[in-house]
């Protein structure tokens, strides 16, 4: 018979092994991306001339571009993610609409006026093709929030890429003109860039691989919508997010 004190410590791990406690039980694919373990002082390469510093120029831009593009993936997340609970209103309006189109149609037939049962089914099937494309919006809506917040952490890990590419680029010139700072290991800022690239690119095919099902719900949505629209003979107009948005045009651009 095994001994109490080892029951309550087999008992204890298991507990843990649920709750994803250690890192390789999930979880921890789904976490953002730290910050770089390793940079290069910017004083160690200061007096080296600025036409050797081009490629020290180039990824310090290509970073400052890649940060630009994620506070903008998040800004999209954001306001995505704040219009679904607007598109879920419509959809209950949508719930509510069956409810009255049925008691029209319940109060047609009790007069047996032909004209007045006829309005009232065509109002019951505007109203269940609303529902229908309602519901295929919500459905719209969710997909392509998911797909954003796959973009925006794309776009975080090659925030981070790219910086780890501003790095290696710092740390190479200073090879380069055989500087040495004490403590710095060089073959550490190429690893770093080729582990951030990776994840990169794999953070990449996720987020299209969710653009893809985006599409195919952008698609679902705007069929049924148009049946809705056709039958009710009023075109409706409801924002399409991954519709591009078109600039305003200025007097000189005109």
């Amino acid at each position: 018979m095994r001994a109490p004190s080892t029951i309550l410590a087999f008992t204890l791990l298991m507990s843990l092994v649920g709750l994803g406690a250690f890192s390789g039980c999930g979880g921890s694919s789904d976490s953002p991306p730290k910050p770089l373990s390793t940079r290069f002082d910017d004083m160690y390469i200061a007096q080296i001339a600025l036409d050797q510093k081009q490629a020290v120029v180039q990824t310090q831009n290509d970073w400052s571009v890649a940060k630009m593009e994620n506070a903008k993936a998040e800004a999209d997340h954001n306001e995505v993610n704040g219009q679904l609970s607007v598109v879920k209103n419509n959809q209950q309006a949508a719930k509510l609409a069956i409810n009255s189109a049925i008691s029209n149609k319940k109060a047609a037939e009790q007069s047996a006026d032909t004209n007045r049962i006829n309005a009232a089914q065509k109002d019951l099937r505007a109203a269940e093709l609303g529902k229908k494309a309602a519901d295929a919006r919500v459905a719209y809506y969710e997909t392509y929030r998911d797909y954003l917040k796959k973009h925006w952490r794309y776009t975080q890990e090659n925030m981070y890429w790219r910086e780890a590419q501003y790095e290696l680029a710092k740390a190479q010139l200073a090879q380069k003109n055989n500087i040495a700072p004490k403590g710095v290991t060089y073959d550490s800022y190429g690893k770093q860039e080729e582990e951030r690239a990776k994840r990169a690119a794999s953070a990449r095919d996720k987020a299209q691989g969710d653009r893809g099902r985006a599409t195919s719900a952008r698609e679902q949505w705007i069929k049924y919508q148009q049946e809705a629209d056709q039958l009710s003979g009023t075109p409706s107009s409801h924002p399409d997010p991954m519709l591009p948005r078109v600039q305003p045009t200025t007097a000189a651009g005109a």
